[in-house]
């Protein structure tokens, strides 16, 4: 780190770990979490051992919650992470992360839709009878007896 980097990077003011935890919705232990997977650096540490993060972190930690809400996997953020760190380089390798994590998601959509219709045929045949009859316990209980391979 450059003296003029250190300078700037101390005159910012340093978060606590509850402050970034309510800044972002992110919670305290995810955030030791995160450090401990290597998303985010490992905090300065105050003389009270206690964490202090910059607005670099809150950064980074808004990036990966937004990430993770996108049901992102960890490697893929990490992947992404580190490509953010060569703004030159081109993009087609991030382009490539979103496009497999859409086609994964695509899957577990079609995957869902066939769970919902069979679902949704199984609680319609039921007729209000005694459970000894019912054709949710007996559809649940033996595969044989749904529609679909869901």
């Amino acid at each position: 780190m450059t003296i003029s980097k250190l300078k700037t990077k101390w005159c910012l003011p340093m978060l606590s770990i509850g402050d970034l935890s309510r800044r972002t919705g992110v919670k305290i232990p995810t955030i030791r979490y995160y450090e401990d997977k290597g998303l985010l650096s490992a905090a300065e540490r105050s003389q009270g051992n206690q964490r202090r993060y910059f607005t670099d972190e809150l950064n980074r930690l808004s990036f990966i919650k937004h990430c993770r809400d996108l049901g992102l996997s960890i490697q893929s953020i990490r992947d992404l992470i580190r490509l953010s760190e060569h703004a030159d380089r081109p993009c087609h390798d991030a382009d490539r992360i979103a496009k497999n994590h859409l086609k994964a998601v695509r899957a577990r959509i079609s995957k869902l839709k066939k769970l919902e219709r069979e679902l949704n045929r199984i609680s319609q045949s039921c007729d209000g009878g005694n459970i000894g009859e019912c054709s949710v316990i007996l559809a649940l209980a033996d595969h044989s007896h749904c529609q679909s391979d869901h």
